[in-house]
């Protein structure tokens, strides 16, 4: 059962053309054939082991709504931490990990904390290593000063291996500690700032912790190391990250786009050889990316790595095969994802009764038969408007008004401008007229 304030933030999103952060199994259509898989790799990430999954799909098949529905997964069922980082030129290339990096840990999340969760963990970690000092029974509870030195001693065993390759981790950690202890909250948010990746740092913040300037792409990438074992010994299983729209790397400039696909060759290799227990990686892209010439093809050892036989029928996919494809919709799933929306809003809406009623499987599949139409009958173009369409202008009026009958007063439109790039090549539009269908 779905508590209110998540199905407000649901159908918020929704209302907006985008997808949920959480919540997505209240929705979710065709994840149940990947659910075991998904569970076993997860499994097999906790006990120590690094992990990829590549998910390719075309427009509107569900690439990030996949994801998330794993990201929720992780998180909720495993004690994951989590994080999705959007791909792009300017924002966050895939080669400057240092980049990566700082958008990872700005979208750091936990079951506890849906985002910016670095610190919770990082505190977290600190109580964990303070157990475990009392429990080794040589130190008394009431001995502040025995607890803080022992804690200190825990924090130098712990991250031995990162301290050779990144003191500075390391280092930012002891002087975060110590600016808790002192009760000096503005030096130690500017502590857990740097060691986010965060640029603009006040230099008294780094000379209080003995480090200088930014965090650098070789940093970062400890820095990753040292934040899986800091999730480890607190307790928590590792880390699932996404690399979403992978596939922005065909239209980067071709000396940006074949550092991005080196850096990924990189990572893999990587974790192959164990330097990142713990880590989940997850990349999204497109049949193009994957198979074309401007994408992985043109990194021959990082197509061989993650290439997958897609030449049988779809039905028999592996999901365990390291590289997945999504089916994407029907119309048949299309009216399921609506149904299950339309029954999500009647649990909330004033006059749910009505709201069934109204919006019946009948007037779901005409919607959705609309929709589509207005993409050439691609209906797996057209899920992030159907809904948006959906919530806003058909249960929402079907809840206010009484006599609001959608097959009699609603006849829906598309407006180009309310249309993703994409989504206009596919609808072929030529004009910002609003387009108005019939269903």
């Amino acid at each position: 059962m779905t508590g209110p304030q998540r199905r407000a933030e649901i159908l918020d999103a929704l209302r907006r053309g985008t997808v949920p952060r959480e919540g997505l199994a209240a929705f979710a259509v065709g994840m149940d054939r990947f659910e075991a898989a998904i569970d076993a790799d997860l499994a097999a990430v906790a006990l120590g082991r690094g992990g990829f999954k590549a998910v390719r799909g075309e427009y509107g098949s569900g690439k990030t709504f996949f994801a998330r529905w794993l990201e929720e997964r992780a998180r909720s069922t495993s004690g994951f931490a989590t994080s999705e980082v959007q791909v792009s030129e300017t924002e966050t290339p895939l080669h400057r990990w240092e980049t990566v990096y700082r958008r990872l840990a700005e979208r750091l999340a936990t079951a506890d904390t849906p985002d910016g969760a670095l610190r919770s963990i990082v505190d977290a970690w600190f109580y964990t290593l303070e157990e475990d000092a009392l429990a080794s029974g040589n130190i008394d509870s009431s001995d502040a000063e025995g607890l803080v030195a022992a804690t200190d001693a825990l924090v130098e065993q712990r991250l031995s291996t990162i301290s050779r390759t990144a003191p500075a981790f390391a280092a930012v950690l002891r002087a975060y500690r110590r600016a808790l202890l002192a009760d000096e909250a503005a030096l130690a948010e500017g502590l857990i700032a740097w060691l986010g990746g965060q640029p603009n740092v006040a230099a008294a913040v780094k000379r209080a912790a003995g480090v200088k300037g930014d965090l650098d792409p070789f940093g970062a990438m400890h820095f990753l190391a040292g934040l899986l074992t800091i999730l480890r010994d607190s307790g928590r299983p590792g880390l699932v990250l996404v690399l979403d729209e992978v596939e922005t790397l065909q239209r980067m400039r071709a000396d940006t786009r074949e550092k991005g696909l080196n850096a990924l060759r990189q990572l893999l290799d990587e974790m192959d050889a164990g330097r990142y227990p713990g880590l989940f990686l997850v990349v999204t892209g497109t049949s193009a990316f994957f198979d074309g010439p401007q994408g992985v093809q043109r990194l021959p050892p990082l197509a061989q790595r993650i290439h997958t036989d897609f030449a049988t029928d779809a039905r028999f996919d592996n999901p365990r095969a390291v590289q997945i494809r999504l089916p994407g919709f029907d119309l048949d799933a299309l009216v399921q994802v609506g149904a299950r929306v339309r029954d999500l809003f009647a649990e909330q809406a004033s006059q749910g009764g009505r709201v069934r009623a109204v919006v019946d499987n009948a007037y779901l599949a005409d919607l959705a038969r609309a929709v589509a139409g207005r993409f050439g009958g691609r209906v797996g173009v057209a899920p992030r408007i159907f809904l948006k369409k959906l919530v806003a202008d058909v249960l929402d009026r079907v809840d206010q008004f009484t006599e609001f009958d959608p097959r009699r007063h609603y006849a829906p439109t598309i407006d180009e401008r309310e249309l993703s790039v994409a989504e206009r090549a596919s609808a072929g539009a030529t004009s910002v007229d609003d387009v108005e269908l019939d269903a």
